[in-house]
């Protein structure tokens, strides 16, 4: 079994496109839902985020597991299939392993160090686990990945050294952030930065709107804002300066007809930053004169070319030992079940031998029947010692499929022996 990646995200994707293909929490469990039905797989799960939408799975061939994956996700973008291909990746076996730390260490985001992924990640683990669909492969691989990502943000600078993507776009308004009235459209994780950002950089009000009323009183709270309901949008457009909106909701709520008539003809400075997949703002809004709109489009690509700091450099490092380390256990973990069959053919010769010599020698006292057994085993031991700890020391150098298909077929091996050592290991 081997793990696969099929994925999509700002790296090869276009935003309209990632667009089409946002989940909400339920379309993400159907998702995850319809790839482990796939003949091919054992496990999986799905990391989705407004950047990126990725399905991890546990399968037991290549070829066809891709091809299922791959279908489900062209369907659900409803584009022509050779157009949606091309902007899919693909990653098999160890580099799925080393893609998936390189995400959760928040090397693979559009703003580089980014800790939001981290929480994604877990996410991605704990719907696998609440619905039976993250087995012991995929739980070992993101718990792995989970500490790989806490070790990027504990032990090196790369919370310091990357901006998040809120004061990125911050950074990219005209409208400077002190003395101006704000505008936080949503409760989540993007709206709790972009109201901190906005208190430490000096507003002078910001309104917290959210759907739902407790969550954006408990946001307002904590920074002094002052939390309202999504009906005083237009009042609260009327006099901002700064709008900040990253719902995620299905239809945009920062619409074109409301802008107009809260502004009333006027072309007062007005920065619209929209950080939502789909959009949450009206694209024609940028078309309003003194309307600047910053969304993810326009900052994907002030941020493509931001470049490694030393942080990064430092977390690269982390990432590539975690890796390697990973993989030595795995691969050390592929040699275990052909050891233990060979050890248990090895145990079976023994006692068939033992009942050979009562039958031939049905006097042999019990003291020299203990001798004899004990001897026995010893040589047999001593026999497989060599070559067990050789295709272990092999394992750790290299993968270890073709010495443990060598010793398989040199002690012809029953395989039924070898999957049922697997299969107790896995608990599956």
């Amino acid at each position: 079994m081997s793990v696969l990646v099929v994925g999509i995200s700002h790296k090869s994707a276009p935003v309209g496109l990632l667009e089409k293909l946002a989940l909400d929490p339920d379309g993400a469990i159907k998702l995850v839902g319809d790839v482990v039905a796939g003949e091919h797989v054992t496990e999986a799960t799905a990391i989705v985020t407004c950047n990126r939408l990725e399905v991890y799975a546990e399968v037991d061939r290549f070829h066809g597991s891709v091809e299922d994956v791959s279908g489900l996700l062209v369907a659900r973008a409803e584009q022509p299939t050779e157009a949606m291909l091309r902007h899919l990746y693909v990653h098999y076996d160890e580099g799925a392993v080393s893609h998936l730390f390189q995400v959760a260490a928040g090397l693979d985001s559009m703003v580089v160090g980014e800790g939001q992924i981290l929480g994604q990640t877990r996410d991605a683990l704990r719907i696998g686990q609440e619905h039976g669909t993250v087995g012991p492969a995929l739980n070992t691989l993101f718990q792995q990945a989970l500490r790989v990502g806490k070790r990027a943000h504990a032990e090196t600078d790369i919370d310091r050294a990357a901006p998040s993507l809120v004061s990125t776009a911050l950074e990219r308004s005209t409208a400077p952030v002190e003395g101006a009235r704000a505008v936080v459209i949503g409760a989540g994780a993007m709206a709790s930065l972009a109201v901190a950002h906005l208190a430490r950089g000096g507003a002078s009000s910001i309104s917290v709107l959210n759907r739902t009323a407790s969550r954006a009183q408990r946001l307002a709270q904590e920074y002094g804002a002052t939390s309202l309901p999504m009906s005083a949008l237009v009042d609260e457009l009327a006099g901002a300066d700064i709008v900040v909106s990253c719902t995620g909701a299905p239809e945009p709520l920062v619409r074109l007809v409301d802008v107009v008539t809260a502004r009333g003809g006027s072309d007062r400075p007005l920065t619209v930053i929209d950080l939502a997949l789909p959009h949450d703002v009206d694209p024609k809004l940028d078309e309003l004169p003194g309307v600047e709109l910053i969304n993810l489009t326009s900052l994907a690509d002030a941020l493509r070319g931001l470049e490694a700091t030393a942080g990064v450099d430092d977390v690269r490092t982390i990432v590539g030992q975690e890796i390697a380390a990973f993989l030595a256990v795995r691969r050390q973990a592929s040699v275990t079940p052909t050891v233990v069959a060979l050890r248990s053919m090895a145990t079976a010769v023994v006692d068939a031998e033992m009942e050979r010599l009562a039958t031939r020698l049905p006097d042999l006292d019990e003291a020299t029947r203990a001798e004899v057994l004990h001897t026995v085993r010893r040589v047999a031991d001593k026999l497989l010692h060599e070559p067990t700890v050789r295709v272990k020391e092999l394992a750790d150098a290299e993968p270890a499929v073709s010495y443990t298909a060598a010793l398989a077929e040199l002690f012809r091996l029953d395989p039924q022996a070898v999957d049922r050592v697997t299969r107790a290991e896995g608990k599956s």
